[in-house]
């Protein structure tokens, strides 16, 4: 059983260097994604299912709440965050509405959706983007796999998918976090300096 957790640990570490040196540059570009959005005075409104909706809560918290340093909010909203508004978009207008309806309601021109998706395939998150697109926001999606799914297809080009190489669900959760580290780390140092190399 020890050798099977080395063996875990060694297929988690190939899997994030892999997809390091393969996202490092969309991961800086879309950092600055951010920081324009913020710069603009815009909102972030983030959403995912099951481990990405914490994922996406997480993200949200570390915008609003600080990261590693002090420094004021920054203004994000996990759209799964609320559980009443979810479940009752969901039962009132159905599942794939779930985040759509937030976004046509909070949503504005210059605003950016993040979405985080193992796979891209949920209808919700699919509608999601059309709803962002509608309200003129763009789109960062962090997704994984091996090919392109529906939420690819909807991409267009001033959006940005991170997409991490990797069929395997907990790879991709693994090197969403540290993604999300790392866009954390590259906004706090753009918009309040000290940043180290």
């Amino acid at each position: 059983m020890e050798q099977r957790v080395v063996t875990l640990f060694h297929h988690s570490i190939e899997a994030t260097m892999n997809a390091g040196e393969l996202l490092a540059p969309l991961i800086a570009e879309a950092s600055e994604m951010i920081v324009h959005t913020l710069l603009a005075e815009n909102k972030l409104l983030i959403c995912g299912n099951g481990l990405s909706g914490a994922l996406s809560q997480s993200f949200s918290a570390q915008l609003m709440g600080g990261f590693e340093r002090e420094r004021p909010g920054l203004p994000a909203l996990a759209l799964n965050g609320d559980a009443i508004t979810t479940g009752t978009v969901a039962r009132n207008h159905g599942r794939a509405e779930s985040y759509a309806r937030q976004i046509r309601a909070l949503g504005q021109p210059g605003d950016l959706l993040v979405l985080i998706s193992t796979d891209g395939s949920d209808s919700n998150l699919v509608q999601a983007i059309r709803a962002a697109h509608d309200r003129e926001m763009g789109v960062l999606a962090l997704t994984g796999g091996e090919s392109d799914s529906n939420c690819t297809a909807l991409l267009d080009v001033h959006d940005i998918e991170l997409r991490v190489p990797s069929p395997v669900a907990s790879e991709v959760h693994q090197v969403h976090l540290l993604t999300l580290f790392c866009l954390c780390d590259l906004i706090d140092s753009s918009l309040f300096g000290g940043y180290e190399e």
